[in-house]
Parts: C-alpha cells; sequence; structure tokens
C-alpha cells in the first residue's frame, strides 16, 4: 500500500514539474516586447556619405531634358518628362520635386541617422535639407496631403529577410503618400501613385570601413510600366566633419 502511495505521489509531482516550470516561463515572459530601437538588427545610426560609383551623368550634374535612358518609363512618363522646365518649378516653388523619397536617397551628399523615439527611425539630408521618418509598426498613413517624403513603414527582417543566406539583417521601408515628382532632377517623373520599397543593409569592409547599401525599387503605375530598381551606396564617417545643409534646387 505504501509502495503504491508512493507511486501516485511521484507521478502527480512529475505530472506538475511541467506545469510549474512553464508558469515560471510565462512569468519571466511577461514583460513587454522589446521596443524597435532595443532589439535593431543593424545600427545605422551616425554620419554616412553617398559614394557614387555609377550614374554618374545622372546623379552628379542635371542630364539634359531627354536623357532618360535606364528609366522604364511609360508613354505618358516619357511626355511629362519632355515638358520639363525647371524655371516652371522654380516660379512655383517646387524646387524639391527630385528631393523625394523615391530619389532623395541618389542624390549625392550626407545623411544623419538617429531614433527619433524607441518606435521612429529618422534620416535627415543635407541635400536639400530633407527629414525622413520611418514607423515602425504603424501601417496606415495620416489624414492629410501627400508630403516629398511620404509615410513610411519599417520593419526588421532577420537573418537574411529572403535576399541572401549572407545577411544578418535588413531593413525594410515601405513608402506612399508622396507628394508627386522627379525620378531624376531632369523632370523624369512619379506620381502621386507611386510605392517605395527599399532594404537598408550594412556591413564592414576587412579595411574597418562601414558601408550601407540602399536598394530602392519604384512601383508607379501611371509612368513607368515595371519597377525602377537602382542601389546606392554610402560610407560611414567618424562625426559631422563635410555636413553641409542646402536647399533644394530645381536645376
Amino acid at each position: 500500500m505504501k509502495y503504491r502511495m508512493f507511486v501516485v505521489a511521484t507521478v502527480l509531482f512529475l505530472l506538475a514539474v511541467p506545469g510549474r516550470i512553464d508558469a515560471q516561463r510565462g512569468v519571466r515572459g511577461a514583460g513587454p516586447a522589446p521596443t524597435p530601437k532595443a532589439s535593431a538588427a543593424i545600427d545605422l545610426t551616425g554620419y554616412w556619405v553617398s559614394v557614387v560609383t555609377e550614374d554618374w551623368k545622372f546623379r552628379m550634374v542635371t542630364p539634359n531634358k531627354g536623357e532618360y535612358g535606364g528609366v522604364p518609363l511609360t508613354p505618358e512618363g516619357r511626355r511629362v518628362a519632355d515638358a520639363w522646365d525647371p524655371a516652371k518649378d522654380e516660379a512655383a516653388g517646387t524646387q524639391c520635386k527630385s528631393y523625394g523619397a523615391p530619389a532623395i536617397m541618389r542624390v549625392p551628399g550626407r545623411l544623419h541617422v538617429t531614433w527619433e523615439n524607441d518606435n521612429t527611425l529618422r534620416i535627415d539630408t543635407d541635400a536639400g535639407t530633407q527629414t525622413r521618418l520611418f514607423h515602425f509598426g504603424a501601417a496606415q498613413p495620416p489624414a492629410g496631403e501627400p508630403t516629398w517624403q511620404g509615410y513610411s513603414v519599417a520593419q526588421w527582417q532577420y537573418g537574411g529577410g529572403g535576399r541572401g543566406p549572407t545577411r544578418v539583417g535588413d531593413l525594410k521601408v515601405v513608402t506612399t503618400h508622396i507628394r508627386p515628382g522627379y525620378l531624376r532632377k531632369n523632370g523624369v517623373p512619379y506620381s502621386a501613385n507611386a510605392v517605395v520599397t527599399e532594404y537598408y543593409d550594412s556591413h564592414e569592409a576587412p579595411n574597418g570601413d562601414r558601408w550601407l547599401v540602399v536598394t530602392t525599387s519604384v512601383d508607379d503605375p501611371v509612368y513607368v510600366n515595371s519597377p525602377f530598381v537602382t542601389s546606392t551606396n554610402f560610407k560611414k564617417l567618424s562625426d559631422a566633419a563635410g555636413w553641409n545643409p542646402m536647399p533644394c534646387t530645381a536645376k
């Protein structure tokens, strides 16, 4: 009889142990989830300078009207690009048309990346003095008129995010609610329907330099007949030396 009671007690104890362990785990895991800032897959903060290694004639100088090679424009897109008039943009006060979210990362200059708060990453550009805010977890744009930088929804992607086995982590950003503007300074257009999808990757070179690669895809059913994809490189700087905010220009 005593043996039976011992066996029953032992079985009941063993059955209770997992529940106790689960309860303890539940207590430990009951705290708030880490913020996007605390759980960042890669550290993008600091100062960066663009390194132009391709598309020099489209980025370092303003191309001539009608030079829109490499952009898959629709016939309507070509018509609008061929009508580009920077003097009209200046008169209308829309000099920032080529500094909107679909194009700003291609504008040569410097970036300053900081955290606006625990859930919002901020990028300031010295070219055009633009500010981009990447919102984690907030999927809907606010009411109001579209802006040059639109509304950006961000998420960390760990373990490569499906973009290659060597990635440690990416930042994916999708931007909508954008004011119409230019993909290039010579009037190559994007519309208010444009959707910008970006991937931010950072890696360290063998010499210790830190690099940022921004892959941008612009989908626009009005002016391009397939996604316009670019890849832009930035090198990290040790400090703010060279930071030189300049206003937008139409030419």
